[in-house]
Formats: C-alpha cells, structure tokens, sequence
C-alpha cells in the first residue's frame, strides 16, 4: 500500500503578516507559487513595455498608452515593494541585499522620469528580477555544478593575464607600425597611435568594423599578417581554460606513497597527512 503524502498544515489561523510573508517569500504553497508566477509576467511584461517605447513607430502612435501601462505597472510594483518592507522579518537585511536594491531601482526610474527626461528608461533594471524565477522553478541546487568553471577560471588567471599582455603588446607594435605606414594619407582613418592600436583590436579579434582600413600594399600585407595571427591567438585561452576545466573533472589520481604508521597505500598528491590515521606523509620523491 503507498504511503500518503503528508497533509499540507493548517495555516488558516495564522495572522494576516505572516501569511503575506509565505506567499511573497516562500514557494511552498499553492499561493505563493501562483503570486511568483504572476510577479514574473508582469516583470516581463513591464520590460516589454520599456522597449516598446523606444520603436519610433510604436511610440509615436501608441505612447499614451504605453505611458499607461508603464505607471501601472510601477504603481503594483510599489505596492509589492512596500508589502515586501512591511512582512519581511529583516528590514534592513532585505533593503540592503541583492534583489532589494533592485525592486527599489526597478521602481525609481519612472518617478524620477517626472523631474528628469530620459530617465524612464533606465527601468530596464527590472530584468534583474527575473532571477527570481531560479527559486520558483527550484533551479538553485543546479547552480553548484558550475564550481568546477569557476575554478578553473580561478586557476586560468594568471595564464590569461600573460596572454592578454602578449596580445596588447603585440597590438601596440603593430598598431604603431601601421600608423607610420598609413598616418600620412587622407581617409585612412589611421590619425593616431591609439586610433591605430583600436584598428589592430579590432583586426586580431577578428570582428572587422570597416571603419578603419589600409590603403597601402604594405599596410594591407601588414593587416592580413594580424588576421592570420588573429586566428592563431584566439584559440589560446579557450585551451587554457579548457585544460583547466580537464583538470577539475578528471578524477584525482592517488600516488604510491604509504603511510609509516597505518600502512595506508595511495594518497592525493598534495596530501601532507594520512587521510586514514592522521600521521605526516614522506614527500614525493620518499615513498617507497
């Protein structure tokens, strides 16, 4: 016979604060998934809203009311805002945190669109609420899987740091060169040292504006020499990086060092101590 669910407590009793407080905070109950819900359509709603009014066609025969829809929305996420600062238990806690500067900054720009022109727009902010959805869709435990990039990232950095050093002196060289090949003449758009070095950005990461470009034989020999090297150079960090990730999902493997005093074979490589006894390991090149 299959065991029943256990019966969901009787809340009906609680007080009016508290009840709020589950259903804006918490997602476990029907109530408080129904009001998360709903706060992710109308964020996204109210972001559509904002873009809306930035499409000259749009806004030009339809800004009242997109002006509508943008207060109302502001005006119920205000009243969210404020129920939020009256039930929750940590005032200051709340305010100061993450997601309660940005209901506060998700809420500003269109009052301050009063005094200010152009301001309005800047309630783009409201993007960041949906983060939330990582709690209602209960995506959080995943999040802990992506430790191993971060330290991979972490071991990368230094490795990077070089590389981007080698990839700005290079461009420094050759941005320098091209501006004495090419300053000199009209049109080129190569009028300065540091003009020159955004043109060689530009080329070794092969983006290729087209704003910027060599006249010359040799100007342009000199910028197909920076496209190839282009190519060359940004598969570099993607195996610095790639090797590390390697690294963190390789599993460790054990030496032959054996511990004195439990006689415990194989140990992590970078274990001082047995893990079975606690006894200090000989070093590497000691064991035996």
């Amino acid at each position: 016979m299959q065991s029943e669910s256990p019966p969901e407590p009787n809340r009906e009793n609680e007080p009016l604060k508290e009840r709020l407080w589950r259903i804006i905070f918490l997602s476990d109950t029907s109530g408080a998934k129904a009001f998360d819900v709903v706060l992710l359509w109308l964020i996204a709603g109210s972001i559509l809203v904002v873009m809306l009014e930035t499409v000259k066609s749009v806004e030009v025969f339809h800004r009242e009311l997109l002006k509508g829809f943008e207060w109302l929305f502001t005006i119920l996420f205000t009243i969210e805002y404020s129920l939020r600062m009256w039930v929750v238990r940590k005032k200051r806690r709340y305010a100061l945190s993450f997601f309660g500067i940005v209901d506060l900054l998700s809420i500003l720009p269109t009052y301050l669109e009063i005094f200010l022109t152009g301001s309005g727009h800047l309630i783009v902010i409201r993007v960041l609420r949906l983060l939330r959805m990582f709690r209602i869709l209960k995506m959080g435990h995943h999040m802990s899987e992506a430790d191993f990039l971060v330290s991979a990232l972490k071991a990368s950095r230094s490795k990077i740091a070089v590389f981007l050093f080698a990839v700005m002196a290079i461009v420094s060289i050759e941005g320098t060169l091209m501006y004495l090949i090419e300053g000199g003449r009209e049109g080129t758009g190569f009028t300065s040292i540091p003009q020159s070095m955004y043109w060689g950005i530009v080329t070794i990461t092969t983006v290729g504006y087209g704003d910027i470009a060599p006249v010359t034989v040799i100007g342009k020999i000199l910028a197909s020499v920076m496209m190839l090297t282009g190519f060359a150079i940004i598969a570099v960090p993607t195996g610095i990086v790639g090797a590390e990730i390697f690294k963190e999902l390789s599993p460790v493997k054990m030496d032959g060092r054996k511990c004195a005093n439990c006689q415990h074979l194989g140990h992590d490589p970078c274990a001082s101590f047995c893990k079975s006894c606690g006894s200090r390991l000989p070093g590497p090149t000691d064991s035996a």
